[in-house]
């Protein structure tokens, strides 16, 4: 398939690039620095995200966006989710988008929400809110595919690469070892496992180690 990554060289973009490429898909990353060195067969788009077309995306067949919004400026992510909606509407491309935890809800009536809870850090409470703000606008979508993923509580870069998750719904997930965490190896895999074998278009949802 042929994939494009916004934010191809940040954190989580890094992960899914090396795992579209380890998979043999043709992959463009859209970023706004293009850098000196890079993976090996990995193409790149310069430009910013809401500086993009129809025609920039238009031959994908898929487009993720690892869109993180700079501080102080969160409501970008609002902002960020309108404009792909806009360029996407009427295509084929499927758009993926790596979502937070802080939108995951913590009780079993679907009340409360992550960034919403006492013990939720304040410095990421206008990311999450924010981002949530996008996921809601994304769920009244009908002319584009879409499909939101958000991680766990605790996003590991330096976690291992197990191969392995296990999948939600709505509800921050928990493993075996009591902790709500996926590595961002781990979620790559989650992401490239949808784009391969869709199971969640049109939906929100998450993962956790087993």
């Amino acid at each position: 398939m042929k994939i494009g990554i916004i934010g191809a060289t940040g954190h989580v973009g890094h992960f899914l690039t090396e795992e579209a490429l380890r998979r043999g898909h043709e992959v463009v990353g859209i970023v706004r620095h293009v850098p000196e060195t890079a993976e090996p067969n990995l193409h790149f788009l310069n430009k910013d995200l809401f500086n993009l077309t129809t025609e920039d995306v238009q031959d994908f067949d898929a487009l993720i966006s690892a869109y993180n919004a700079p501080a102080n400026e969160e409501p970008l992510h609002l902002e960020a989710m309108k404009h792909l909606v806009e360029i996407l509407a009427g295509t084929n491309v499927r758009l993926l988008v790596v979502g937070g935890a802080g939108s995951l809800y913590v009780d079993n009536k679907l009340e409360q929400r992550l960034f919403e809870t006492d013990n939720f850090p304040d410095d990421f409470k206008p990311t999450a809110a924010n981002m949530s703000k996008g996921l809601d606008y994304l769920r009244n979508v009908e002319n584009i595919r879409w499909t939101y993923l958000s991680p766990s509580k605790d996003f590991l870069v330096n976690g291992a690469r197990t191969g392995h998750y296990k999948v939600g719904q709505e509800q921050l997930l928990i493993s075996k070892y009591g902790k709500s965490e996926i590595s961002m190896a781990d979620y790559a895999i989650a992401v490239l496992d949808e784009i391969e074998t869709p199971q969640h278009q049109q939906q929100r949802y998450t993962v956790c180690m087993v």
